[in-house]
């Protein structure tokens, strides 16, 4: 491969993630105007009192989704209270998959670039390769 390939397949690159990018950008709008109308026709729906219509080969329908977390500062306390009352079983614990690949870093960067001996056999790692672009 001559350097003018490789040339090609760079501008081939800053191309396609500037097009995935006004993409991203578009779709961010789209999801937003979506939200505004949902609410809109949500909101007029619910003044007439009305809980599903069929328009243009569709039906519309009210449906209503709770969401829930924990209060500010009381995620442990809401862990717990699961826990003693015998939902224990909702409670997961969980390792950040960005933060547990930083601590393998360091750990590496410490340990002469190997996994320490005791997160060998417990933590699967893998490197992936890919091109950075910066504008100048």
């Amino acid at each position: 491969m001559d350097n003018r390939e490789i040339l090609l397949l760079a501008d081939q690159l800053q191309a396609t993630k500037e097009a995935k990018a006004e993409v991203d950008k578009r779709s961010k709008e789209l999801g937003a105007k979506i939200e505004e109308i949902d609410r809109a026709l949500s909101d007029a729906m619910a003044e007439v009192e009305l809980d599903n219509f069929t328009h243009s080969g569709h039906t519309f329908y009210l449906k209503s989704r709770l969401f829930a977390s924990p209060a500010s500062g009381k995620k442990d306390a809401l862990m717990e209270a699961l826990k003693e009352n015998g939902f224990g079983s909702l409670v997961v614990e969980t390792v950040n998959s960005n933060t547990l690949s930083s601590f393998i870093k360091e750990q590496m960067a410490e340990n002469d670039d190997e996994i320490p001996e005791w997160l060998k056999e417990n933590v699967n790692t893998f490197e992936k390769v890919s091109i950075g672009i910066r504008k100048k």
